[in-house]
């Protein structure tokens, strides 16, 4: 049955797909006919004038298999309504369990660091980020910033176009001095409190050690554990040894603002970061570089996967009589050939 249902255009189904075993008979009849014709022609033909009575026009003779023809379509056509032709309109409704996901981004002045060659640090973190919220059209995000202070940017939206435009406004030194690692885990966990998500992750973005801000990190984390809130901490920068930051600072001669380059140490508390993840039951990644923040970005996405489910509904819509209608039509124009133009003489 599937092999004749393939015959027909996709979407098509047969309600009753045991009747096209029906359109047998016409091969039959077509292999009955042709040798009863090849019997009539074998006959013996005595010669005698009788037969011009009954000498028929040649148009008849040549069209004489047509309502015959026409028969076995209209047969055919009456078979396949038999088989009750229906076309399913599928509707298919989704819905997600989704995710709620913060990100806090450490703006302070240490991100400028230019070991993340040719830019340097904020600039690899933003693209980053750019490309996880790119990879999340399901979910509700946000996006803080801090340094010394902790400021939500955007908060909780699926509006990627805006949250994607803010994060490319995002500059340096804006949030003060200093790394308020507490007060950014704080801001999120606000961010959060209210939401109704299946799941709720803040993943935080720094590359140093807790010194500003009222909130110590630990006591975030466990409040964090108890409104059931994963925090994914994330080290950026090379692990050791004096980095190349730019400062700006003011020529006390000419009172310009101009950038002096200056060496220095900005160690990722990773133990703190660590801590912060585990109570949470998250995890601490640790990104020395560029690629290797794009993959713990690509990690985090895939340990957080939002579920989507879907439930489709078919609707049939039924098509027999399209094939019905037409198929009487053909019938009663070859009985109407048969009985007018080729009608049987007799013997």
């Amino acid at each position: 049955m599937s092999a004749l249902a393939s015959l027909f255009p996709p979407g098509l189904t047969f309600r009753d797909p045991l009747f096209l075993l029906l359109l047998l008979v016409v091969p039959v009849a077509i292999a009955f006919r042709i040798a009863r014709e090849r019997k009539g022609a074998e006959a013996l033909v005595v010669p005698t004038l009788g037969f011009v009575a009954h000498v028929r026009p040649r148009w008849r003779v040549r069209f004489r298999h047509v309502p015959f023809t026409l028969a076995c379509l209209g047969f055919a056509g009456l078979v396949v309504a038999l088989a009750r032709p229906r076309v399913g309109l599928e509707r298919t409704e989704s819905w997600t369990e989704g995710v709620d996901i913060v990100v806090a981004l450490d703006a302070s002045g240490s991100m400028a660091a230019e070991d993340f060659k040719p830019k340097n640090r904020f600039h690899v973190a933003k693209a980053a980020t750019r490309t996880f919220v790119e990879g999340r059209p399901q979910d509700r995000l946000a996006l803080i910033a801090f340094a010394g202070r902790s400021r939500t940017i955007v908060p909780l939206t699926t509006d990627r176009a805006m949250l994607l435009e803010r994060l490319s406004e995002l500059k340096l030194g804006d949030q003060g001095d200093g790394t308020a690692i507490g007060m950014a885990l704080g801001n999120s966990l606000a961010r959060l409190r209210a939401s109704k998500a299946k799941s709720k992750v803040v993943v935080l973005v720094t590359d140093g050690g807790n010194n500003a801000g009222e909130i110590d990190p630990d006591t975030a984390a466990n409040v964090a554990k108890g409104l059931g809130i994963r925090v994914y901490t994330v080290g950026v920068g090379t692990a050791g040894g004096p980095v190349e930051i730019p400062v700006p600072v003011r020529d006390p001669e000419t009172g310009r603002v101009v950038e002096r380059r200056v060496m220095a140490e900005v160690d990722v508390d990773e133990k703190l970061l660590g801590r912060i993840a585990q109570t949470t039951g998250a995890r601490f990644f640790r990104a020395t570089d560029p690629a290797g923040l794009a993959q713990t970005y690509a990690e985090i996405d895939r340990l957080e996967k939002t579920e989507v489910k879907t439930t489709t509904y078919t609707r049939w819509r039924e098509a027999f009589p399209r094939v019905a209608v037409p198929a009487a039509g053909v019938l009663a124009a070859a009985a109407l050939l048969a009985l007018l133009a080729f009608p049987v003489a007799p013997r």
